[in-house]
């Protein structure tokens, strides 16, 4: 029997990306929960094997006006402490942390563009490590999750001292985004057109970066998915 990965979207361009084929080759059906669309309280019941959450250009402390979210805090509290993976990126990692008992706050500034990371001790042990050499990450926040008990930050910025977190193995929080590939990065381009103008941010820069930094980026970010699920998976 195969397993089951579910993945919640918020938009439609915001999808697995590179992470989709790797599921699909350990086994894996995957399907998507259309988030404000979908009735998320039915994942449970369906009792995946591993539960990712994706992202979205809202706060993750705005269920009053996207009450989604508290479905999303219920789904990570109770598939987590049944033992299910639970993956979250950017927004998802932040539904983590506040499932953790942990706030999420406005930075002093958005963090959208292509840095490095530098990791931790911790992150230097974890399923980060091939990050360690120094490649630039899609980074497109601009809140950050307060440190988790018994949780250490794997990887830091200058802006954000805490872009990933593990607190406990089969859950994985990522602020940053791996899964993004340069056949996808044009639609990011349209779908934040508004945020990256508000912003100040060049598009052409953007662009020219991400022609810079996908291309050796994405065999690393496969490498640590890869090490996650068979991480997961043991």
């Amino acid at each position: 029997m195969s397993r089951k990965a579910i993945a919640i979207r918020h938009l439609a361009f915001e999808d697995l990306g590179l992470l989709e084929p790797l599921l699909l080759r350990h086994g894996y059906r995957v399907s998507y929960r259309e988030a404000g669309v979908d009735d998320l309280k039915r994942i449970e019941q369906e009792k995946p094997d591993v539960l990712i959450i994706l992202g979205a250009p809202i706060s993750v402390n705005d269920p009053m006006r996207y009450p989604f979210l508290e479905d999303e805090f219920r789904l990570v509290s109770e598939l987590a402490g049944a033992g299910t993976a639970v993956l979250g990126i950017c927004l998802g990692a932040q539904v983590i942390a506040r499932s953790w008992g942990a706030p999420v706050t406005p930075m002093t500034g958005k963090e959208i563009g292509f840095s490095s990371l530098e990791l931790t001790e911790a992150g230097q042990d974890s399923v980060l490590a091939p990050l360690a050499d120094g490649h630039d990450v899609l980074h497109w926040h601009g809140e950050e999750c307060a440190l988790l008990t018994m949780a250490p930050s794997l990887a830091e910025t200058g802006m954000c001292n805490n872009q990933a977190f593990q607190p406990v193995p089969h859950v994985l929080g990522l602020q940053f985004h791996l899964e993004v590939t340069l056949s996808s990065f044009e639609r990011w381009l349209i779908g934040h057109c508004a945020e990256l103008e508000a912003a100040g941010l060049d598009v052409s820069a953007l662009r020219e970066r991400a022609r810079e930094c996908l291309p050796a980026l994405e065999p690393v970010a496969s490498e640590v998915f890869e090490r996650w699920l068979a991480q997961i998976e043991r």
